[in-house]
């Protein structure tokens, strides 16, 4: 078959364990991303199989209609909207789903919350200009950073990453506060945490409010300016999920009012983000560049289960199909 990886940023997958499970396939790693639909249906015209990393490129009817030779796309990890399954099943595109893991995430959420509590980053790049225990030549920006002990960690979402999220900030001695549907509340509960008593308390009470929700319909701009205006100045926002889960605008305009004081993000609307998006221009953001699964493990985990659905479709014996109704559809 002939195969493209699309928007290998780092040109890692190639080096991965998991790629000589590719061996005897044609295939071509695009390390850089193509917004133009134009542009990415002549790109990828020609290949008979697609394999995606995560959200990274979007595939509406537009852009299947146009790909005539397409049989699979296979997905590292699960399709999160960004591929019009209902399409790509009428033009008999096959759609294999991955599996994930919620390790790197989580251990990446908490990392910039230890980074954004103690202003790790702007302490460290300022030793490099000289500067000793100076976190901003602004007086306003200055002040101290702070432990974790004894504060409240808000978690909205208690599936796998927000239980694990959940058991470091128990780790750290921190008061865990749980915030979502009935049963993920109660669930907490059962382990031993908080349910807040309602939204606005959640918004209200968090030292450190992080964000653990899919994205779709439902939860769609599902933090509002009001939530994030109740939050407390010296609050520190997290957000390692979606940045959809935010409505457009919203985080912007509270950081510049002071509530939060502070965000931590590793999620964008618009990815690879521009070096002149606003956010990066706000002096209290610790922002990433999507780095949540973006791991060796992680990459070696997705990528396997992804080869491996290939060349079983290729094979003719296909895994894990999301919509099988497809299958077949199209001559080999």
């Amino acid at each position: 078959m002939k195969i493209a990886i699309l928007d290998d940023y780092q040109d890692a997958v190639r080096h991965l364990d998991a790629f000589r499970m590719l061996d005897g396939h044609e295939v071509k790693v695009f390390h850089n991303s193509t917004r133009g639909l134009g542009q990415l249906a002549i790109r990828l015209a020609p290949f008979d199989a697609l394999v995606l990393i995560r959200e990274r490129t979007a595939f509406p009817r537009a852009l299947l209609a146009r790909l005539p030779n397409l049989r699979l796309i296979s997905q590292t990890g699960k399709v999160s909207g960004h591929v019009d399954v209902a399409a790509a099943t009428e033009l008999g595109i096959a759609i294999a789903e991955g599996v994930g893991s919620p390790v790197a995430p989580a251990e990446l959420a908490w990392a910039l919350i230890m980074a954004a509590s103690r202003k790790i980053v702007p302490y460290a790049n300022n030793l490099k200009e000289g500067l000793w225990q100076t976190a901003s030549i602004n007086p306003v920006l200055n002040g101290l950073g702070r432990t974790l002990k004894g504060r409240t960690l808000a978690i909205w979402g208690y599936g796998k990453i927000g239980r694990m999220m959940a058991g470091y900030g128990k780790a750290f001695g921190m008061q865990v506060m749980v915030w979502g549907s009935a049963a993920s509340r109660q669930a907490a509960q059962d382990d031993g945490h908080q349910a807040a008593p309602s939204r606005a308390a959640f918004f209200e009470q968090a030292d450190v409010l992080t964000l653990h929700l899919r994205l779709g319909d439902a939860t769609r701009g599902i933090v509002t300016a009001e939530d994030l205006a109740r939050m407390r100045h010296d609050a520190l926002f997290v957000n390692t999920s979606r940045a959809e889960l935010v409505a457009d605008g919203a985080l912007e305009e509270a950081l510049r009012r002071g509530r939060p004081g502070h965000a931590a993000l590793d999620v964008f609307t618009d990815e690879p983000l521009a070096p002149d998006a606003p956010l990066l221009k706000i002096p209290t953001v610790l922002a990433t560049p999507h780095l949540g699964y973006v791991e060796k493990d992680s990459y070696e985990l997705y990528f396997s289960k992804a080869f491996e659905n290939v060349v079983n479709f290729a094979n003719g014996n296909p895994t894990n199909i999301l919509n099988p109704d497809a299958v077949g559809k199209r001559p080999s």
